[in-house]
């Protein structure tokens, strides 16, 4: 006997096509194109007047694919940096993706070489591309087609700027200034609130110290130093917040998500 409509399972919504997946994806990547296009030009102009040899760029590009750390490791390498200050350099800028694959929709990624793909390609454009995405429009063609559509601009940005480097009859003067320039804006966007000021402080105050007590090493001094120096101030902060929240004063404690408290401290 049949049983009745009102008995029967909800039919699931129809899966969008592999097609019109993989074209969502590659739309999702356009607006983080217009970013990543202009940079991987200037990764493969600073290849060439660094003097390195031109296949850097698109190696960087899709053996790291790491944003600007690409455009940094050009500095380390034409000033021939030993391999360990690369390393921890490398590491300590790249740090923050670990804490990415916390939040980061991976396992909507199909298993295999899709999903290793998906992680390694996790960066900070893809990352916000996606984990602000409602769960119900991802899917594994749609992620990895827009972390490849992403890394393909990388790469063809790299290979253009290789070309107008080479077709230049002169090297353009100042243009090594790119990356500092990149950090610069990096650092402003980080600083806007009040609350991150100390750490800019901290991280200039790091660079002071490396500088003068070994100018040698001092990028790895700096980052070494400045490690310290921020776990110094949360552990001071933490502490002034659990101080603030026993008073029963009436001001924030340690529930207070906007900082107030460590203010008010």
């Amino acid at each position: 006997m049949p049983r009745p409509p009102s008995d029967a399972a909800p039919a699931r919504a129809p899966r969008p096509p592999r097609r019109a997946e993989i074209a969502a994806g590659l739309g999702d990547s356009l607006g983080v194109g217009i970013g990543i296009l202009p940079l991987g030009v200037a990764l493969g102009v600073l290849v060439v007047q660094a003097g390195l040899p031109w296949w850097l760029a698109p190696a960087l590009s899709i053996g790291i694919f790491a944003g600007s750390v690409e455009l940094l490791l050009v500095s380390l390498i034409a000033a021939a940096t030993p391999l360990v200050t690369i390393a921890i350099t490398v590491f300590a800028v790249n740090f923050r993706h670990v804490f990415y694959a916390f939040s980061f929709p991976v396992s909507r990624v199909r298993r295999g070489l899709p999903r290793a793909y998906s992680v390694y390609a996790m960066i900070d454009e893809a990352y916000a591309t996606y984990v602000l995405m409602d769960e119900s429009r991802l899917t594994s063609a749609r992620m990895v087609a827009g972390q490849l559509a992403m890394q393909t601009y990388w790469v063809v940005g790299g290979l253009i700027g290789v070309a107008l480097a080479t077709a230049l009859p002169e090297p353009i003067e100042g243009f090594e200034f790119a990356l500092v320039a990149l950090f610069v804006v990096m650092t402003l966007d980080a600083v806007r609130t009040r609350r991150e000021v100390p750490s800019a402080l901290l991280a200039a105050l790091a660079a002071a110290i490396a500088i003068v007590t070994v100018p040698e090493s001092a990028l790895l001094a700096a980052l070494l130093v400045f490690t310290a120096l921020l776990a110094g101030r949360y552990a001071v902060t933490r502490a002034r917040r659990k101080s603030v929240g026993s008073d029963g004063d009436g001001l924030p404690g340690t529930d207070d998500p906007t900082g107030t408290a460590e203010e008010h401290a």
